[in-house]
């Protein structure tokens, strides 16, 4: 999956064009996310990501019929081109990192309904034809590395697409709404006022009748509602991260 505001110059990787390439290793998250304020998760990275980051639901267009669609992110800023994960020192400040960026540079691209293809971000610094580790051999031959990806990214694809469908169910039953949050920034000071999102309506959820909480429990649906609404607690703490980050500037 390309993230605009995470692959900003993204690829395909062809064995006779690419063949100098390099990538220096480990990637550099600050050059990489820096700027990224939210970021991508997979059904799959709820129990885990809700942990450590708020996750809430975005909508990213509408599919081939026109109806609308959402993707759930990993919050990572309060406003725009803010990161709040990223240490002074450019390390992560959660245990957990989301699969979009354990992956990075790489990404996988739909070529059409058949066919993806291996991206990389050649906006990364880290890419170049001089310094790291050769993405392929002298004869074109992909390096362990990048056999890793094409074998990693499409399995990361397909539970992308049941992330999908379970967002596709929980808008078919209505369960999401707008959100507005408005943080107080300290005592006197002005609030910081977060919209944008959609989260689980939980007086919709209550009313769900017997046979749709079975049916969300039994296709794992329930268990991410679930991840989702302990997960917000962290929008306050990122407020306090970012507080506590001012006063120190």
């Amino acid at each position: 999956m390309i993230n605009p505001a995470l692959h900003r110059d993204p690829v395909a990787l062809d064995r006779n064009h690419h063949r100098t390439l390099r990538l220096q290793l480990p990637v550099d998250l600050a050059a990489a996310a820096g700027k990224l304020n939210a970021c991508f998760l997979h059904g799959a990275e709820f129990p885990q990501a809700c942990l450590e980051y708020p996750i809430v639901f975005v909508r990213v267009g509408a599919d081939d019929a026109g109806q609308p669609q959402v993707a759930p992110m990993a919050v990572l800023g309060l406003t725009r081109d803010e990161n709040l994960y990223l240490r002074p020192d450019g390390g992560w400040v959660a245990q957990y990192l989301p699969a979009q960026l354990r992956v990075y540079p790489f990404a996988l691209a739909q070529v059409d309904a058949q066919q993806a293809a291996l991206c990389i971000d050649r906006s990364y610094k880290g890419v170049s034809e001089t310094e790291g580790d050769a993405l392929f051999d002298a004869e074109g031959n992909p390096s362990a590395l990048v056999q890793r990806m094409q074998q990693q990214l499409p399995e990361l694809e397909a539970e992308a697409q049941r992330t999908r469908r379970g967002c596709e169910r929980l808008m078919e039953l209505e369960l999401l709404q707008e959100m507005r949050l408005d943080i107080s920034q300290g005592e006197g000071g002005p609030s910081l006022r977060v919209d944008g999102f959609m989260a689980v309506a939980e007086e919709r959820l209550l009313k769900l009748d017997d046979a749709t909480l079975a049916e969300l429990s039994r296709n794992g649906l329930l268990r991410l509602i679930h991840a989702h609404q302990i997960s917000m607690v962290h929008l306050r703490h990122l407020a306090e991260r970012r507080a506590t980050r001012a006063a120190a500037h």
